[in-house]
């Protein structure tokens, strides 16, 4: 699916020209630099059919596609990106669709950077693809820490979110003011996977310990089966792993099987606010989870989410949020670098402190290409205390950018070495 997303017609004649004449993308490119096929192509890849498709899916396209607009008001005439064009596939949540698709936007559909790619599986595939073609990958929906650790490349940066942070943040906290023994439920590729390694790191280091760490096939609708051995073990907390349609099938079923009136408590690793929404604040209400992006943080947050409802009818998750600023921030690398040359892009990147809508005290880490920036402790309100629709989330406290996320050395430690 292709975009086409310019300027007035008159400023894309004008640049089109001057790129003809001068073969320059506009003031401040370099004689070398320019736009090296006369635009620039932003491509979303990511679940638009499946257990993922509301967390990000086609309303992600609907965040680049305003991050595009957005770069162009501010440059106007002036941006080095005179026409930006937004291109967008369904990989199924499979890695081998994914691989393929990822080679043909980079070089059959001339794509500069994908974006999004949630399922942890296919982005390391796509990291695998954007290393071959030298190209951008911004990863914006997949988890996994080995993004930053022993698959890191130098084209591939981890934009929003990982399982080190949530499990630093909730694994943590519900250990200490919930309960120490677990039992962990994860879904059995990448991303899952991670989550169980992670969160038993985080909640071992609390003092606490996984008496059972269950694998469950993915996708899937019926977790009875797991929960029950999750619960035979007598755990204080069930740790669900799981995310987007698989977790709300979960959360239905474990509000259903009588556990919760039993003392076990359930403690989600990942939480989108569109699961909330499909499923009810009734089913998740008390449930404390780490937040990468309230769309009513702040009045910036909400401004902006208020634009975003007025596309899309719905309030944006944290997805939709870091694909705007992955986008706006690739196209503001653009401008500074005067090309959308790959290695000029990735050496505007590294390295930058960056402040807009999602990201806060932002910083683009050179030496693994993780993003930092502040997260959030939040509860899931009774539906006493929600004002509002979509008005889903009590923020409780903020966890600063250096203390979110894995310490650089830690990614280093892990295989991840960009020189």
């Amino acid at each position: 699916m292709r975009h086409k997303i310019s300027a007035s017609a008159a400023s894309v004649l004008s640049c089109s020209l001057l790129l003809a004449a001068c073969g320059q993308g506009g003031p401040g490119a370099t004689a070398e630099g320019g736009l090296t096929d006369d635009k620039v192509v932003l491509a979303v890849l990511n679940d638009q059919s499946g257990v993922y498709k509301d967390l990000s899916g086609p309303n992600s396209v609907i965040a680049v596609e305003m991050a595009v607009a957005d770069y162009q008001e501010k440059y106007g005439d002036d941006a080095v990106a005179s026409e930006i064009e937004v291109i967008s596939a369904d990989h199924q949540n499979k890695p081998e669709i994914a691989n393929t698709q990822a080679q043909e936007m980079y070089d059959r559909q001339g794509a500069d950077v994908i974006l999004d790619v949630p399922t942890s599986s296919a982005a390391l595939a796509v990291a695998e693809q954007a290393a071959a073609a030298k190209k951008l990958f911004l990863n914006v929906g997949a988890a996994t820490t080995e993004l930053t650790g022993a698959q890191c490349n130098k084209y591939t940066f981890h934009w929003a979110y990982d399982t080190y942070m949530l499990a630093n943040g909730t694994g943590t906290t519900v250990t200490e003011e919930v309960g120490e023994n677990w039992s962990i439920i994860y879904p059995d590729y990448a991303f899952g996977q991670d989550m169980n390694k992670s969160f038993t790191a985080a909640i071992e280091e609390a003092g606490g310990a996984v008496n059972e760490s269950i694998p469950t096939p993915f996708p899937n609708d019926n977790f009875a089966t797991f929960l029950t051995k999750a619960a035979s073990s007598e755990p204080d907390v069930i740790g669900a792993m799981q995310a987007g349609g698989d977790l709300i099938n979960l959360v239905k079923q474990y509000n259903q099987s009588g556990l919760k009136e039993q003392g076990i408590s359930l403690a989600v690793g990942l939480m989108f606010i569109t699961d909330i929404h499909s499923l009810g604040v009734e089913q998740f209400a008390g449930t404390t989870f780490t937040e990468a992006w309230y769309w009513n943080l702040d009045e910036e947050t909400r401004a902006w989410a208020d634009r975003f409802t007025e596309q899309t009818d719905t309030r944006p998750s944290f997805a939709h949020a870091g694909n705007y600023s992955a986008a706006l921030q690739y196209l503001e690398a653009v401008q500074r670098a005067g090309t959308d040359g790959a290695d000029d892009v990735v050496a505007e990147l590294e390295g930058a402190e960056v402040e807009d809508v999602f990201l806060k005290n932002g910083k683009i880490r050179a030496e693994d290409h993780r993003v930092v920036h502040d997260v959030y402790l939040a509860e899931v309100k009774d539906a006493a205390s929600v004002e509002e629709e979509w008005d889903y989330e009590e923020i409780l406290a903020t966890i600063p950018a250096d203390e979110a996320f894995r310490p650089v050395e830690e990614s280093v430690a892990a295989g991840c070495d960009l020189g």
